[in-house]
C-alpha cells in the first residue's frame, strides 16, 4: 500500500463476512469503517459459540465443496481464496488453537466464540477500523451517499471509494439478519431469489404421548434418509417435530419435496451401526412372554427411539420384519419451521448478478459477501467457512476493482466458468448452531 493512497471503504454488516473483509483491507492500509445495525458486533457468531463454535470442517476438498450443493461449482473458487486451513491459521493467530473433533468438525480449544471475537475486535481497532453501531442502512442518496437510521436520527455518509454489503440472509432476524436490504437492491435492478428456511426443523404430527413424554429428548446415533440421500448424526424431539444436525443436513431435499405438494416421508435407521441380520438376531433372543418394549430395549433401542418406532403404525411381530422397520422407520413430514427459527436461509442475490470479485454488476463499486448471496450449506462448519471465504474474496475484489491488486488467473478462470464485543450468552431461545 506504500505506492497508493489509502481508500475510504464502508462495510455494512458486523458479522464474520464483514469483519474478515475489514481485517484484510485495513491491514493493507485502507481506511475502513464498519456500520452495524445491532448494539454489538458478531451476535450470530457468538450464538455459534454456544454450541462449541464449529469454525469449519476437516473434509477433503471435494467432499467439502460438495456440501454447497447447487452452488458448489462457483463457490469452490471463493472457498479457495480462504480455505479451511487458512481459517484455522487465522484463529490460531488470534490465540485460539483449534482441534478436529471425532465428527471431523473443527473447533477452537476454548469452545467459545467470545475470546476469539474479543481478540479479533482488538486487532481491528489496532488496525484503525472504525465501528458505528446502531446504524441501520436504508439505501443510497442521489449522489451515492450512504443513508442510515440511528437512535440519534437519520445520518448521511459521503460516498466512499467502495462499499461492501455483508448484511446476512433472512434467518433469525432478532440477531440482525432480517433481509431488510432486499428492496433497496431490487429497486436498483439487482436480481434476488426469494428466501426460504434452511438448516431448520421439520414438523411432524406427533401423538400426544410423543409430545408429552419425549419432547426435548435426543435421538442419538441415527441416520435419516430421503430419496436416496442419507445423513447420520443426532436429532432432537420437539413438540412440533424434529430438529438437530441430521435433520438440518436434509433441509434442502425436504424443502424441494414439500414444494411438490405431496406428503414427504423420511425413514429413520434407529440402529445404523448394526446390519439387519444383527438386529434380527437380537430380537430373536426374546423370551416367551417378554413384552415388546423390553424386547426392543434389549435390542438396543432407547425409550425415545421405541416411541418414534411406534409413531409409524402397528409394529410387526416377526423378528426379521421388525428389524426391517427398525432400520427404516417411516415418519411423515408436514412442513418445515420458518425463517424466524431457521439457522440459515436459502435465496438471496443471484450469482448471475455478481462478477468474479463479488461486485454487483448493476452497482459498480458495491460488493457483497456472506449469506446475502444465494448459496446454502449444512451446519458443521460449512456456513461459517462460506461467510469467511466470501468476505476475503470480496475484499480482494475491492482492491482489484480499485486497481490495487491483480486477480490471479486461476481464480478468474475458475469463477468465470460459473458452473453449477457482545454479550457472552445471547437469549436462550436463539439458535444453537451456525
Amino acid at each position: 500500500m506504500t505506492e497508493h493512497s489509502p481508500k475510504q471503504i464502508a462495510i455494512i454488516g458486523g458479522g464474520p463476512a464483514g469483519l474478515i473483509a475489514a481485517e484484510r483491507l485495513s491491514a493493507r492500509g485502507h481506511s475502513v469503517t464498519v456500520y452495524e445495525r445491532m448494539p454489538t458486533l458478531g451476535r450470530k457468531f457468538l450464538m455459534a459459540g454456544r454450541g462449541g463454535l464449529n469454525l469449519t470442517h476437516s473434509d477433503d476438498r471435494e467432499a467439502f465443496v460438495a456440501r454447497y450443493r447447487e452452488a458448489s461449482g462457483w463457490m469452490s473458487s471463493w472457498l479457495e481464496v480462504f480455505t479451511p486451513a487458512d481459517l484455522c491459521a487465522w484463529a490460531e493467530s488470534l490465540g485460539q488453537e483449534t482441534f478436529v473433533g471425532s465428527s471431523g468438525r473443527v473447533f477452537p480449544k476454548a469452545m467459545k466464540a467470545s475470546p476469539l471475537l474479543r481478540a479479533w475486535i482488538a486487532r481491528l481497532e489496532a488496525q484503525g477500523v472504525e465501528f458505528h453501531l446502531r446504524h441501520q442502512w436504508t439505501g443510497w442518496g442521489e449522489n451515492g451517499e450512504l443513508l442510515f437510521h440511528t437512535p440519534d436520527g437519520d445520518r448521511v455518509v459521503d460516498k466512499p471509494d467502495a462499499v461492501l454489503l455483508a448484511l446476512g440472509g433472512a434467518s433469525w432476524p432478532k440477531l440482525g439478519s432480517d433481509a431488510g436490504w432486499v428492496e433497496a437492491l431490487r429497486t436498483r435492478d439487482v436480481e434476488i431469489q426469494d428466501f426460504a428456511a434452511a438448516n431448520c426443523g421439520v414438523e411432524i404430527a406427533w401423538s400426544e404421548v410423543m409430545k408429552s413424554r419425549f419432547a426435548g429428548k435426543p435421538l442419538k446415533t441415527i441416520s435419516i434418509s430421503l430419496n436416496g440421500e442419507t445423513v447420520r448424526g443426532e436429532a432432537m424431539i420437539s413438540n412440533y417435530g424434529l430438529e438437530g444436525g441430521a435433520v438440518y443436513a436434509l433441509s434442502t431435499p425436504i424443502r424441494k419435496a414439500l414444494a411438490t405438494g405431496y406428503p414427504v416421508t423420511v425413514t429413520l435407521d434407529l440402529r445404523p451401526n448394526h446390519k439387519i441380520a444383527e438386529v434380527t438376531a437380537r430380537l430373536s433372543e426374546a423370551k416367551k412372554g417378554q413384552s415388546l418394549a423390553n424386547t426392543l430395549r434389549k435390542a438396543g433401542l432407547s425409550p425415545e427411539a421405541i416411541s418414534v418406532l411406534r409413531e409409524g403404525g402397528d409394529l410387526p411381530t416377526a423378528p426379521a420384519d421388525l428389524a426391517r422397520r427398525i432400520k427404516a422407520a417411516p415418519l411423515t413430514i408436514t412442513g418445515q419451521t420458518g425463517l424466524e427459527r431457521a439457522i440459515s436461509s436459502s435465496g438471496g442475490i443471484a450469482r448471475d448478478g455478481l462478477d468474479i470479485g463479488l461486485m454487483l454488476k448493476a452497482l459498480p463499486g458495491v460488493f457483497v459477501a456472506g449469506e446475502m448471496i444465494d448459496w446454502e450449506a449444512p451446519t458443521g462448519g460449512y456456513l461459517l467457512q462460506g461467510c469467511f471465504s466470501t468476505g476475503i474474496a470480496a475484499a480482494r475484489g475491492i482492491e482489484v476493482w480499485m486497481g490495487l491488486q491483480t486477480q490471479p488467473d486461476d481464480v478468474a478462470e475458475e469463477t468465470a466458468s460459473d458452473e453449477p464485543l457482545a454479550d457472552e450468552d445471547p437469549p436462550a431461545d436463539e439458535p444453537s448452531a451456525v
